[in-house]
């Protein structure tokens, strides 16, 4: 599971394009949203799509199930490893 969410973080630094931070600099639980990372909506779905394309997860939109995976870098590597597709 560390190595799916060291994963995670290097996808979030590079479909963001977070050149100042290394996955060092992520807390695997803190939030990505408001505090913790500071996302914003772009963010989420810029990061949506890229973890579409790199494990072939599906996302709703904007359901309350998606907001839950999104919390931190520990929930999305839950979320796809529960999928299968790590």
């Amino acid at each position: 599971m560390q190595a799916l969410e060291h994963e995670i973080k290097e996808l979030i630094i590079s479909s963001l394009s977070l050149e100042d931070i290394s996955p060092d600099d992520i807390d695997t639980g803190a939030p990505l949203f408001v505090e913790g990372l500071g996302l914003d909506s772009i963010d989420a779905l810029e990061l949506g799509l890229a973890l579409q394309k790199r494990y072939g997860v599906a996302l709703s939109a904007d359901s309350q199930e998606t907001r839950r995976h999104f919390a931190s870098v520990r929930a999305l590597a839950d979320f796809v490893a529960s999928q299968g597709k790590a």
